[in-house]
Formats: C-alpha cells, sequence, structure tokens
C-alpha cells in the first residue's frame, strides 16, 4: 500500500515542476520576440531620438503607428495638467467671430466677359497663394475670364510643378463658377494673338483696375499679368470683392487630392504624439541670403549668403547690415533663440513639435541646441518613408503645400519669421478659429536675447514671466486688421499695412450677437 501512495506522489512532483519549467521558458520566450522589430518593417527600425543624441534630428523616424517603442506624450492629467492646458495649448476666445463670405444680396453672376486673363504667379507657393485669390478678384472687377494661372518655375526654389500638381483644379473652377468663369486653356484660336504684357502696379484699387486695366479691352482680348503678388489693396475694396477673395482663398483653393491625403496621414502620425507645436522654423538658406541676417552664423557662411544675394538679379538690395535688421526685429529668430522662447513659455522638453521647413541652413550645426532641448523634432522626412515622399520630394512648393497642411491643423501654430507663410497660415487659422497661433515679438525678443548672451540677465522664472507677459495679446485672438504705420506715405505706406490674408477680420469674419 506504502509503494502504491509513493509513486503517484513523485509523478505529480515531476509534473508540477515540468510545468513551471515550462512556463517560464515561455514568458522568456515572448519578451524576447515583443523586442525584435519585424523584418518586414525595416525601414522604420529608427527610434525617437533622445536627448543623449543631439546630432540626429534629422534622421529618418518610425511614423508612430509603425513604432516598437513607446512615445513620450505631455502629460495633462490632473489640476495641474489642466493649468498647463490653459496655459499652454487653449485656443483663445474667438469673441463671436465667424466666417462670412457669402456674398451680398447686390451680387450677380459673372456679367459678359470682355476678354482673357493671363496670369504669372510669383514666388513660393504662399506668394503664389495669395497671387492666384488676388487675381480672381481682378479677373471679376475687370469682367475677365481668367486662365488656370501659371505657376511659377523660375524662383529661388527651381520648381516644375503645373497647378493641378498642386491644386484641385476642378473644385477651384467649379466652386468659384458664380463669381468668375474660369477655364483651363487659352483658346486656340487666341494663341497667337497680340496681347497686352502688364505688370499691375501693387496695391491697386478699384479705379486702377476699373478704367487703367479694363480699358485695355478696347485694343487686347487677351492681358496677361507678368506679377501677381500684392498686386490688390488690402483695404478699402467694396465688401463683395473682399468676400470673394476669401471664398477663393479658403474654400476654393484646396490643395491636390494626392498632397491632401498625404498630409492628412502626417497630421495623424504627429497627432499619435499627443498635443503639438508646428514651428515654422524660416532658418532656409534663401530667406537668410535674401533678409542679410548672419547672427550665430560663421565669417564663412555669412559670405556664402551675401555671395547668394549679390547673384540673384531680381533681388533688389544688395547692402544690408545684419545687426540692424535685427534689432529692427526684421529677422528669423535663430534654432537657439526658438529653444530659449519657447522653453519660457513653459513648453516642457517633452513637447512634440513638427518642423515646418526646408533644409535648415548648416544643419545639424545649428539645430543641436534646440534638439538638446526639445528631442521630439518632428519633420516630414521623419514621419513618412522615403517611399512616401517621393512623388512631391524634387517639388518646393509641394513639399510646402504638406507642411501648410500640417501647421494649419497643429494645436499651436509658432512661426521665427513674419514671412509669406507665416501670415498665410495665421490668416487661415484665424478663419477657421484654429488652434492658438504665437506671435513672436522678435523686436523685444532680440533685446533679451543679447542681454543673456552678456551675462546681464539668466534664464529662469524671471525672463520666463517677462516673454509670457510680452506675449500675452500675441495668441492669435479675433482683432481688426491693422491699418498703415502712422507717418509712411506712398508705397511705404501700404507696406506698412498687416496683410488682407494673414488677417481677414473684419471683411469676412462676422461678430454674431450676443
Amino acid at each position: 500500500m506504502q509503494k502504491r501512495k509513493w509513486i503517484p506522489l513523485a509523478v505529480l512532483r515531476k509534473l508540477l515542476i515540468a510545468a513551471i519549467c515550462s512556463i517560464a521558458f515561455v514568458a522568456l520566450f515572448s519578451v524576447r520576440v515583443h523586442i525584435i522589430p519585424s523584418s518586414k518593417d525595416h525601414r522604420f527600425n529608427d527610434k525617437i531620438s533622445t536627448t543623449q543624441d543631439p546630432q540626429s534630428w534629422t534622421r529618418e523616424l518610425a511614423p508612430p503607428h509603425l513604432s516598437k517603442a513607446p512615445l513620450p506624450t505631455p502629460k495633462l492629467s490632473g489640476s495641474r495638467g489642466n493649468f498647463d492646458y490653459q496655459k499652454l495649448w487653449k485656443t483663445p476666445s474667438n469673441h463671436g467671430f465667424l466666417p462670412c463670405t457669402n456674398p451680398t444680396p447686390n451680387y450677380t453672376t459673372p456679367a459678359e466677359s470682355r476678354g482673357y486673363l493671363l496670369v504669372h504667379t510669383n514666388g513660393g507657393l504662399n506668394q503664389m497663394r495669395s497671387g492666384i485669390c488676388d487675381m480672381v478678384a481682378v479677373a471679376r472687377i475687370i469682367n475677365a475670364t481668367l486662365v488656370i494661372p501659371e505657376l511659377d518655375k523660375r524662383s529661388f526654389w527651381q520648381d516644375t510643378s503645373n497647378f493641378s500638381d498642386i491644386f484641385d483644379e476642378e473644385h477651384f473652377m467649379n466652386s468659384l463658377a458664380n463669381d468668375v468663369k474660369i477655364i483651363k486653356k487659352l483658346p486656340k484660336e487666341l494663341v497667337n494673338a497680340t496681347r497686352v504684357v502688364k505688370q499691375f502696379i501693387s496695391w491697386s484699387g478699384m479705379d486702377y483696375y476699373e478704367n487703367e486695366i479694363a480699358s485695355l479691352w478696347e485694343d487686347y482680348q487677351v492681358i496677361r499679368a507678368s506679377k501677381s503678388d500684392s498686386r490688390l489693396a488690402n483695404n478699402n475694396l467694396p465688401p463683395d470683392i473682399q468676400k470673394l477673395r476669401c471664398r477663393a482663398c479658403y474654400e476654393a483653393l484646396h490643395f491636390s487630392p494626392l498632397i491632401e491625403q498625404m498630409g492628412k496621414l502626417l497630421v495623424e502620425r504627429m497627432r499619435s504624439f499627443g498635443l503639438y507645436i508646428a514651428l515654422h522654423l524660416r532658418y532656409e538658406k534663401d530667406m537668410l541670403a535674401f533678409s542679410g541676417c548672419t547672427h550665430d552664423l560663421s565669417l564663412v557662411e555669412a559670405e556664402e549668403l551675401r555671395l547668394i544675394r549679390e547673384n540673384i538679379s531680381y533681388w533688389k538690395i544688395k547692402d544690408i547690415d545684419p545687426i540692424e535688421q535685427r534689432s529692427k526685429g526684421l529677422c528669423s529668430l535663430t534654432p537657439k533663440e526658438v529653444g530659449i522662447f519657447l522653453t519660457a513659455l513653459g513648453y516642457p522638453s517633452t513637447t512634440p513639435i513638427y518642423i515646418a521647413a526646408g533644409e535648415i541652413y548648416g544643419g545639424e550645426s545649428h539645430m543641436a541646441e534646440l534638439h538638446s532641448r526639445y528631442p521630439l523634432l518632428m519633420s516630414k522626412e521623419k514621419l513618412a518613408s522615403i517611399e512616401e515622399l517621393e512623388p512631391f520630394s524634387n517639388h518646393a512648393s509641394q513639399m510646402a503645400a504638406l507642411d501648410y497642411i500640417v501647421s494649419i491643423e497643429s494645436d499651436v501654430f509658432i512661426p521665427s519669421y513674419s514671412g509669406n507663410m507665416a501670415k498665410a497660415v495665421e490668416g487661415h487659422r484665424r478663419f477657421l478659429r484654429r488652434g492658438r497661433t504665437v506671435s513672436p515679438d522678435k523686436k523685444a525678443l532680440v533685446h533679451l536675447f543679447d542681454k543673456l548672451d552678456q551675462g546681464i540677465i539668466t534664464e529662469g522664472k524671471k525672463l520666463s514671466n517677462r516673454i509670457i507677459d510680452l506675449h500675452r495679446r500675441r495668441l492669435g485672438s479675433p482683432r481688426k486688421r491693422k491699418g498703415p504705420i502712422s507717418g509712411t506715405k506712398h508705397m511705404d505706406r501700404f507696406r506698412s499695412e498687416e496683410a488682407f490674408y494673414a488677417n481677414p477680420l473684419p471683411d469676412c469674419l462676422c461678430q454674431t450677437e450676443t
């Protein structure tokens, strides 16, 4: 009897030991398998760069939905999290302002066309965008049939894109059918007809177009506008013309389906990091050369930029004092200065930041300090694979369109320079009532940064409070568009005005009754 009882107990003990060993082995194997990336995702194996690798911000990064690494995101839970949201992320009140672009009761369908308006746009993407929208309004004023504009292929960026490569041509034409007649090409019988080529006077009003330009129909069937930028006044135009400009810019001029699709994908991938800032870091070679800004650059770099400016014939101003430019707030903040600015505003080092820009001048050497403060620096090149970006990669305007989409959809938009993209995105976000837009007071900031460099002040609470106070009224709240600076005359007067597309209020944003 004793023997019969002992055998089952021994067997049971062996079975238990074997089971425990099996469980331990399976658990160990499971952990091992979990951390081995799938071979089919080999092109996305790079992980998020950390503060220990400050030179790697430009490397391709795994899109969040494919990355095997956990993604740090801003923590906003609890009472402290709510305070941080209010302070850093909350959209300013719109004070009851809503888009109002519908025509007035007196608005009519297009009058009989008197001829055809050809348009040669000029500049980069956003300069061309605003020019196209202005030319829609000009076509309406002079009773012209607008031919789909020709994009600039000879600018600094040398982009060969056509209108339909960047914009949704059919949507553009259909959306404006009740405003202006638009065709894709000039009729064959007029291709070789005599035409007048005209450079419209900058910031012109109704009288100029209704009289001087419209009178050209008496002798010509085709008028060709040789430039499109800033050819229409910002202010003092009929309400229906101003509203038409907004319908053209914000409702008709959509990006092509391919660009829209890729742009939305980039937004989704940024969103998986949490709330994010889109930083328009205008620290590219063309801007630095054009503006003459050389702060924190080497003598070799400064000379390279001077020669670029000297050799581009259509850049009229050649001799520029970089110190004076910077003291007036006319230079882009450097990547280093942007890092100080963001820290002073209170954004934590875990904040995801999308760099909306082309190639940063000097590359990693100028990005190191910003990256050391904010390791989660993203870009389209990091968020998408080479294959995904291939259709756009050799076209600067198409790549800029992707940046535009991610910037419009961001929780916070911050431009380092008040250029064409900064103005376009700021105005579009105002119109859409989208997120917070922080406009750096560069003139005041440069004064503080110089004191910081000289050791007169240090980073900390005092500097932070000063910078926060400077920007309380620069967060994108609705306000009336600024007029000319007092004392300015002639073209300088128009040039000093706030651009129409930077702030379409009051023309296209109306306050509802409360």
